[in-house]
């Protein structure tokens, strides 16, 4: 018998599909029910074809405090903006909670409206959020009972930066190119995302003014490097899933460069899902379908007393990117082991 229950709150999406597939497998939690707007009725194979006939569970339509009834953990899939009004009924029924959306990320709610185009309907419920980058938070997570994971495009550049930051040399500006997948644009097809004008193609959307954007710089600040800002350029490509962020740092020259060349592999010791490969650079086609983070910092020519150290890293933004790191945050609350059921390591090529 599993020790927990939990219930997916918006889960005909391609989040909640992979948080569902994840909590099938889950040796310890049972997931008991699904809620959406979607589906409603039907089994989980009609939104998701992967999960075809591997459970009795269908797609329910109720209020979230019914959903959350009787439930150890909710995790909640839904989009921007829906979230903080579900919330706080969640709350109210005691349960703990992961929420996938960026409606809690953020300590500031002057930030959220300037980002996200709306006031925030509850912002005194932002600062009992703990945001879920367990390679920062990790004993944070496990105290609290609220849990708002980090964005796709958010954990790909943190985990590149971190070394740096929590080394004190990241300051001042930093300049990142992030290509990603079409599947972190959600399952519902737009002009934008329609495969004719996205597969063979690449093209750049809100260009220095990505909602990410203050959530990486006040991940960085907590992590060692107050004052940093970041120039955040996003490009959409012709892959399903991964993100590939490129960043580039100038780093005081005083810092030896086999510090640098060594400040990943020893800043990630013993992070379960964090690798700095060897013999060659992080790629897409590693990380994808897997809870894993590839992570590789480049130090260049020293100039004007700087040296340029170009930062690497890949996730699958479903995954590390998203559902996979709901799923390790909610181990993590529950006092499990944060690997369960995330241990696979994808396919390959």
């Amino acid at each position: 018998m599993k020790r927990f229950k939990a219930a997916v709150i918006g889960g005909s999406g391609y989040g909640g599909g992979e948080m569902i597939r994840r909590l099938l497998l889950h040796p310890e939690v049972e997931l008991c029910r699904i809620s959406s707007l979607d589906f409603i009725g039907e089994p989980l194979g009609a939104a998701h074809p992967n999960l075809e006939g591997l459970s009795e569970l269908r797609f329910e339509s109720m209020p979230p405090e019914e959903a959350a009834k009787g439930m150890d953990v909710v995790l909640l899939g839904l989009p921007h903006k829906v979230s903080a009004e579900v919330v706080p009924k969640l709350m109210a029924t005691g349960t703990r909670i992961v929420d996938m959306s960026g409606d809690f990320r953020l300590k500031s709610a002057a930030a959220y409206e300037k980002h996200y185009g709306k006031k925030h309907p509850c912002p005194e419920l932002l600062e009992k959020f703990v945001y879920g980058l367990p390679e920062l938070n990790r004993e944070a997570i496990r105290a609290a009972k609220y849990v708002a994971s980090p964005g796709c495009f958010a954990t790909t550049i943190e985990l590149g930066l971190l070394p740096l930051a929590r080394a004190g040399w990241l300051r001042g500006s930093v300049e990142t190119v992030g290509i990603t997948g079409s599947s972190g644009s959600g399952v519902v097809p737009s002009a934008g995302t329609h495969h004719p004008v996205r597969a063979g193609n690449l093209k750049t959307y809100k260009p220095l003014s990505h909602q990410h954007v203050p959530e990486i710089e006040e991940t960085l600040a907590a992590a060692g490097a107050p004052g940093v800002s970041l120039r955040f350029v996003p490009v959409s490509a012709p892959l399903s899933r991964g993100i590939f962020a490129t960043s580039f740092v100038h780093v005081d020259a005083s810092v030896p460069k086999v510090e640098l060349e060594q400040i990943a592999t020893r800043t990630f010791a013993g992070e379960p899902f964090v690798r700095v490969p060897r013999g060659r650079l992080p790629e897409v086609v590693a990380v994808a379908g897997s809870n894993y983070v590839e992570v590789a910092l480049v130090p260049g020519p020293v100039e004007d007393g700087l040296r340029l150290v170009t930062c690497f890293s890949v996730t699958d933004n479903l995954i590390k990117g998203g559902a996979g790191q709901a799923i390790q945050n909610m181990n993590l609350i529950l006092g499990l082991g944060e690997k369960l059921s995330l241990e696979d390591p994808g396919g390959y090529p």
